[in-house]
């Protein structure tokens, strides 16, 4: 891990986290809490196995990543956030809203992984009626399963995995189910282009959609 050499908090920051790929594996990290080395390999497409390997260890040693030993029938290891690690959880929601413009510029060449749904869902989902009963989700985004629930304050919680009884099912492309619970597509448009919904359209209405 190489310094700038600047007694400045920036340039300090930059030496821990400005290496090429660390903070898309605090991206990954930050999506699937317990990550087997699999797990980050397949999630970071491009990235060479040996420099994830060194990019984990440098991580560890600046205190941002920590490894647990999986007990059976994991018995694996599996790769967490330290509390300080998860500090930075602020830091890439400013990153992801600075760097939305951009997508418009994308290419067919760029990759994306469906899991990469939970964070701008996490950003731009809110609950607009907060002060109602709690509400939960089963997202089937691409190939990922996804759980939204309303936590209280107009914010959700968003995790990777399959929902439990959830009041509403939504299965589709990711950009879609995003568009929907952000209010950007009424769900006949939605429909039209092949999204699937179960459940009554009240639950949309928490979220500003219709």
């Amino acid at each position: 891990m190489r310094s700038y050499g600047q007694k400045c908090a920036l340039a300090k920051a930059l030496d821990v986290i400005g290496d090429r790929w660390t903070l898309l594996i605090v991206r990954e990290l930050m999506i699937r809490d317990g990550c087997r080395y699999t797990d980050l390999r397949n999630g970071l497409p491009g990235i060479a196995t040996n420099l994830l390997a060194e990019r984990l260890s440098d991580m560890e040693r600046a205190g941002l990543v920590m490894r647990e030993a999986a007990p059976p029938p994991v018995a694996t290891t599996l790769f967490h956030l330290t509390p300080r690690g998860k500090e930075l959880e602020p830091v890439m929601a400013a990153l992801g809203r600075w760097g939305a413009p951009l997508l418009a510029e994308n290419t067919d060449e760029d990759v994306f992984c469906d899991h990469w749904v939970v964070l701008p869902l996490r950003l731009y989902v809110r609950d607009k009626f907060p002060g109602e009963h709690p509400l939960r989700i089963g997202l089937h985004a691409g190939g990922e399963l996804v759980t939204i629930e309303t936590v209280g304050d107009g914010s959700v919680a968003v995790r990777s995995g399959r929902a439990a009884d959830p009041d509403a099912t939504i299965e589709g492309t990711p950009p879609l189910i995003l568009a929907l619970l952000t209010g950007k597509t009424s769900l006949a448009n939605a429909r039209a282009k092949g999204l699937q919904y179960k459940g009554d359209v009240k639950v949309l209405r928490r979220f500003g959609a219709n």
